[in-house]
């Protein structure tokens, strides 16, 4: 039985919208109806700009009772994690407790150890910036690439410790500062960093310095907790393209940690973005550390030219370039981008990361996201 697709829209803080305004919406819910032939069950997209917010949605949150994803939905965001924890570092690198050329050494002892791995030789920027060479401890969690492991250990707890005793398993991929490579691995690291410099936790440091301060009142640090508190879709995860959709809403998400563990929404993504690149987040000297980007060659089959800065990408666009931090984690794909100067911002939220397109629907060449964001951004505002 084909899906009936769920559409909506609405505008927000527009009294009598403009031919601009519906132009754009009417483009948003296009490109948003255009992921579910991609294999997206349900979708969810936020644009704010100076003037006006639209929010749409498509599919279904919900592919079994066949209902919306929620407006006020929340969701986990992944690796959009790393956003909120690197701002939360290089504020406390502003206020001088530590230094982005400090040694993880200095700060963890003892930690990053054996087979080449060498915490003297690695800095904090370069955790940050994914240019240490770290190995990913990801690699030696098969089961979260398993359905029958997911299955059995999606409620284990892995703590930070434990994550990069992993990792030093294997060699480093390069030299620290000669190339780079996406590892959660440093992140994890820039977690512990944080408590060991601060004597709390990230998630306490990141509720206090950003949360909480910015009005964030949907987004969550939620440690081993497997709940989505609130309303929310249901995330859904394939492992094989053959294979069936499990939910996977539920589950420990103390895995990702600092590299991935955080809940959000569109609203207070875009909140979060437009704070950041707009100066309220970072005193100038650190946000301009944050936006020193370096080639992502790695990235380039999603994101064609991508470069990557302290927890933050630099995507080119048809109107120049824009600010993004995606993330991926079982049940659900964050995509977002903000303009450079934080006035126009856009957050995407799909219930799975695990998208197949549709029966004589091509692959794309490209993040599924990619089009929609830019024509978000890139409109006549």
């Amino acid at each position: 039985m084909a899906m009936t697709t769920v559409l909506g829209t609405t505008a927000v803080g527009v009294a009598d919208a403009g031919t601009g305004e519906r132009t754009g919406t009417r483009t948003l819910q296009r490109d948003a109806d255009a992921l579910l032939a991609l294999g997206a069950p349900g979708v969810l997209v936020q644009l704010d700009t100076p003037t006006w917010r639209a929010k749409v949605r498509s599919g279904f949150g919900d592919v079994a009772a066949r209902t919306p994803v929620p407006w006020d939905a929340r969701f986990r965001i992944g690796s959009y994690t790393k956003t909120f924890v690197a701002a939360t570092l290089l504020q406390l690198v502003g206020e001088g407790r530590l230094s982005l050329e400090d040694t993880v050494e200095r700060w963890l002892p003892g930690v990053v150890t054996g087979n080449d791995n060498d915490g003297a030789k690695i800095t904090v920027r370069q955790l940050l910036q994914h240019t240490s060479g770290l190995p990913e401890y990801l690699a030696q969690l098969p089961y979260l690439f398993d359905q029958a492991g997911f299955e059995q250990h999606r409620f284990d707890t892995l703590t930070p410790q434990e994550a990069v005793a992993l990792a030093m398993r294997s060699k480093p991929e390069f030299a620290p500062g000669t190339d780079w490579s996406y590892s959660n691995t440093n992140y994890a690291l820039v977690g512990m960093i944080i408590a060991e410099v601060t004597g709390n936790t990230w998630q306490h440091e990141v509720q206090a310095r950003i949360v909480r301060p910015l009005g964030l009142r949907d987004t969550y640090t939620p440690g081993t907790s497997p709940l989505v508190p609130g309303p929310h879709a249901v995330g859904y995860e394939r492992f094989t393209p053959e294979g069936e959709d499990i939910d996977a809403t539920a589950l420990n998400p103390s895995w990702g940690g600092a590299a991935g563990e955080m809940i959000s929404t569109t609203a207070d993504g875009n909140t979060f973005l437009k704070a950041l690149l707009g100066g309220r987040v970072l005193r100038p000297a650190q946000l301009a550390e944050m936006r020193k980007t370096v080639r992502a060659a790695k990235f380039d089959g999603a994101w064609p030219g991508a470069r990557y800065g302290l927890g933050l990408m630099w995507v080119p666009n048809s109107c120049g370039g824009a600010w993004s931090h995606g993330g991926d984690i079982h049940g659900f794909k964050t995509r977002n981008g903000v303009s450079p100067d934080g006035s126009r911002s856009v957050v995407v939220s799909i219930n799975t990361d695990s998208m197949t397109p549709k029966p004589g629907v091509p692959a794309p060449t490209k993040d599924v996201a990619v089009d929609l964001v830019d024509h978000a951004l890139c409109a006549a505002a």
